[in-house]
């Protein structure tokens, strides 16, 4: 158990330092680019392979993790993004849409291999039938990275003003390179390596409850990023008149709610699961109360209130929610998931988990150019209301099936 809180706690620095850099250089992509002149939808264009190559990479990381190791897929993955952020350090002329669609790509293959590593490494740090403690950390971890992921976003925005674009990258590029050694040096050989060599064709799941999970996280992630990439960083800056500053502390600062709550989600839910870890109706009821507010939200935007107050209340209110339904969710696929088998079932979750943020992240830019924030919202009420009728599958069994 001491070597596995030991290996957990390395694991979760990594992911520590990896995510401040992924939070860091979304919003430093944004912003910049925002502000050379691209359109919206252009800037979505970005990341628009960012997200479609971490749909592929999830579904090979999973079963790469399980043939080669967890800590080398999540050392190649460090690896990875240190060559993106340097590779925007080119000057203004080389920074094609191509080009930085080319190295949003190596950071989304470095991202997804990460933050699958990190997460189906849990399981293997912990004996078996410990749910209320796996829940803790699943929950820690990934609470724990979104708040760094906001802080990120406030250290992008501030190195955007005080270092220049290039120089908010050669300083993040070093900070990951130390932490890249750090784990490199920490974590054992053939973490998270299965006993057996998996098949390709075994990247799929054949678990009826794996898949109706990942279709509910598919839409509850398009959700969040329908307004959030795109819509909700050029609203602030452009029709509120926002600072870059302002603009990444909002975020930041919601982010961290958000990942303090996901944090606390096992103490906040506990109670109603007489110390077990949450079931498929946990996730269905979280659902439909997460419909709820971003409805009245997008209804509110559209009303004659101060936009200002309704969008930090009602944005407030999401994050919470939101943050509670991701909690139960991340619980869920590695509870339900066999120890052998964990990575896979992980990589094919994130698969679909990177599929919403691909949708989110095309239609943040489209639909905010066509119809505003509010029109973001309402498009991410039709995506929460799927995802809540989708759980209806996940209360009609909790068994792990075998694969």
């Amino acid at each position: 158990m001491e070597s596995g809180l030991k290996n957990y706690l390395v694991v979760t620095l990594s992911y520590w330092g990896f995510t401040i850099t992924d939070g860091a250089i979304r919003m430093l992509v944004v912003l910049y680019f925002h502000l050379l002149g691209y359109s919206p939808f252009e800037v979505a264009m970005l990341f628009l392979f960012y997200e479609l190559f971490g749909v592929i990479t999830n579904l090979l990381g999973g079963w790469l993790g399980a043939r080669i190791g967890l800590n080398i897929t999540m050392h190649i993955g460090m690896g990875m993004q240190i060559i993106a952020l340097l590779m925007l350090t080119v000057p203004d002329a080389w920074l094609s849409v191509a080009y930085v669609m080319f190295a949003q790509a190596l950071s989304g293959i470095a991202k997804d291999l990460n933050k699958m590593s990190a997460k189906a490494s849990v399981k293997t740090f912990l004996p078996e039938h410990t749910e209320s403690r796996l829940f803790k950390w699943i929950a820690i971890l990934t609470g724990s990275k979104n708040s760094l992921k906001g802080a990120g976003f406030f250290i992008g925005a501030v190195l955007l003003e005080v270092a220049d674009f290039r120089g908010a990258l050669f300083i993040l590029s070093g900070f990951l390179f130390v932490i890249f050694i750090l784990s490199v040096v920490l974590l054992p050989g053939k973490l998270g390596k299965s006993k057996s060599k998996p098949k390709f064709s075994q990247v799929f799941s054949k678990s009826s409850y794996i898949n109706w999970l990942s279709a509910a996280r598919f839409f509850l992630f398009g959700a969040r990023d329908i307004w959030f990439v795109v819509g909700l960083p050029v609203f602030l800056y452009s029709v509120l008149g926002w600072s870059f500053s302002q603009v990444g502390s909002f975020f930041a600062l919601w982010i961290i709610g958000y990942g303090l709550v996901q944090a606390s989600a096992p103490s906040l839910i506990s109670r109603s699961h007489h110390g077990k870890g949450p079931d498929g109706r946990t996730a269905q009821i979280w659902a439909y109360i997460l419909f709820l507010v971003v409805i009245t939200l997008a209804i509110l935007m559209q009303q004659n209130f101060d936009t200002t107050i309704v969008l930090i209340a009602g944005l407030t209110a999401f994050g919470v929610i939101f943050a509670i339904n991701s909690a139960v969710h991340s619980y869920l696929i590695v509870a339900r998931s066999d120890h052998d088998k964990v990575s896979m079932n992980v990589g094919f979750y994130y698969m679909a988990n990177a599929g919403g943020r691909l949708t989110g992240t095309v239609l943040s830019g489209l639909i905010y150019q066509s119809y505003g924030l509010a029109g973001c919202l309402w498009w991410s009420a039709g995506f929460v209301l799927l995802a809540a009728l989708l759980s209806h599958k996940l209360s009609r069994g909790t068994e792990v099936l075998p694969e």
